[in-house]
């Protein structure tokens, strides 16, 4: 009886010790100097200079530096998922799993929209919460139930590090947003814009020098004048309020929901995807009007397009699957890279010398790296169960606190 008192105190005991270790240990991790000799503010300048994925690798204070606010952020992938199971909860917490991690969808909510992450430095996916269904029209709708053989488009837009929701249907084949859901890395929350003066779909959607434009598109019902419109919300401009530009001289921009890509002061559109006989058009944003697009420009735009930084466009012939950018002193476009894990491509974004490419089939997220030369070319892998339908390139979320596994 003594001997068992005696043993179950050394262990508590043990235990206890074991525990302040731990602690201890924690403590000293936490507070242990990022360069030993330097104050923390001027060591934290020195290694800004180094690669994230660098500092990842090395320790846990340096860990911990790349993803406290204070730190310049490193770009993330940020992905609208369509769940082929059922929905997610629309819990404003951010959470973590591996890529290889099976993932199983929240059934809180109808919603069959989620939205995540991709860090390119742990290689793990965060879940967000998704788009909050609108208060006077519902939530979003990607596939009816009476045509399943088409997805409904849901369409995003990417200004001043801000993911814009823009434009959706829902069930009752309606506009299913008043107004645009913005999302910030910083809050890891949606915000709602101003009022649209016309809730729409099927329309044309960009943005150019930090403002959204909505071009064309269907209302409610059909209307010429909604189909021809185009309006314009600046979001660095106190006024939130949606102003109306020059029209355009038809609707047939109103057969599609079709980017409106950002390009020298201009915005670059055609009416159509793929390889259709299309019509295009540019909007000159100093002088507030219309003009044709180019001839060799319209020729080989046969596939999702986007702007590097507004400085160079990019298209993926989603048929060949060639990535090419276009060259305007010689109207032409020129190839950047071919392969085969490019056909087929629904969407793409571009930001700090990577193109981002959804395949139709929601499967994967090709890389393009075009800084280098040949173009690298990878493939990230998404989580199971989910569908992709739109990536973004922003800033990484900032942890003030790592979570376990880090």
């Amino acid at each position: 009886m003594t001997n068992a008192a005696a043993t179950t105190t050394t262990n508590s005991t043990g235990g206890t010790a074991i525990k302040r270790q731990k602690q201890t240990r924690r403590y000293v991790q936490q507070h242990e100097p990022l360069l030993p000799g330097l104050p923390d503010d001027l060591a934290q300048l020195c290694l800004s200079l180094v690669p994230p994925s660098l500092l990842y690798s090395v320790c846990h204070s340096w860990r911990r530096l790349i993803y406290s606010p204070s730190f310049p952020p490193f770009p993330s992938l940020y992905t609208l998922f369509y769940s082929s199971t059922t929905t997610t909860t629309t819990t404003t917490t951010t959470t973590s799993f591996p890529r290889n991690q099976s993932h199983q969808p929240n059934q809180t909510q109808s919603n069959p929209i989620e939205f995540l992450s991709f860090d390119p430095i742990s290689s793990k996916w965060h879940r967000h919460p998704p788009p909050p269904p609108d208060p006077h029209y519902g939530p979003l709708l990607f596939r009816h139930p009476s045509f399943l053989s088409r997805n409904l488009p849901i369409q995003t837009v990417t200004v001043s590090n801000h993911l814009i929701l823009l434009s959706a249907t829902n069930y009752h084949f309606l506009p299913a947003l008043s107004h645009p859901h913005i999302f910030h890395p910083d809050s890891n929350q949606w915000h709602l814009g101003p009022p649209f003066s016309t809730p729409r779909r099927w329309c044309a959607a960009g943005a150019t020098n930090g403002t959204l434009y909505m071009v064309s598109g269907v209302g409610s019902q059909y209307s010429p004048d909604v189909a021809r419109s185009a309006e314009r919300w600046g979001m660095r401009k106190k006024e939130w309020v949606w102003e109306r530009v020059a029209s355009m001289k038809d609707g047939r921009f109103s057969r599609d929901a079709v980017d409106a890509v950002g390009w020298r002061g201009k915005l670059c559109m055609v009416n159509q995807k793929g390889n259709a006989l299309k019509e295009g058009a540019v909007y000159d944003v100093e002088n507030d009007r219309w003009e044709e697009m180019p001839e060799g420009m319209l020729v080989g735009w046969n596939g999702p397009a986007t702007a590097m930084e507004e400085a160079v466009i990019y298209v993926v012939d989603e048929d060949k699957g060639v990535l090419k950018m276009y060259n305007h002193e010689r109207d032409c476009w020129e190839e950047v890279i071919r392969s085969t894990r490019l056909k087929g491509a629904a969407q793409i974004s571009a930001a700090r010398g990577r193109i981002c490419v959804v395949h139709g089939s929601g499967d994967g997220i090709i890389v393009v790296d075009v800084e280098i030369r040949p173009p690298k070319i990878c493939t990230v892998q998404t989580p199971p169960l989910l569908h992709a339908l739109a990536v973004h390139i922003l800033p990484r979320i900032s942890w003030p606190k790592l979570e376990a596994g880090y």
